[in-house]
């Protein structure tokens, strides 16, 4: 990663809800017209298990 993405993100997170809601929404307008290659069965599943393992965080912290 970048480091001018890395800041961006930074920024991003210390913004308000409502601001970070504003910008998820102007930035899926703008990918939406992108043309993204189709990911590989290696990157589903990387993505997959990586969303698996945040949500079984996040359920460890509701026990």
């Amino acid at each position: 990663m970048t480091a001018s993405v890395q800041e961006l993100l930074s920024t991003f997170d210390s913004l308000t809800e409502p601001e970070r809601l504003e910008i998820v929404l102007e930035i899926l307008k703008r990918v939406t017209h992108l043309d993204f290659p189709p990911l590989s069965d290696e990157d589903l599943v990387w993505n997959a298990e990586e969303l698996f393992l945040e949500l079984d965080k996040q359920e460890s912290g509701y026990e």
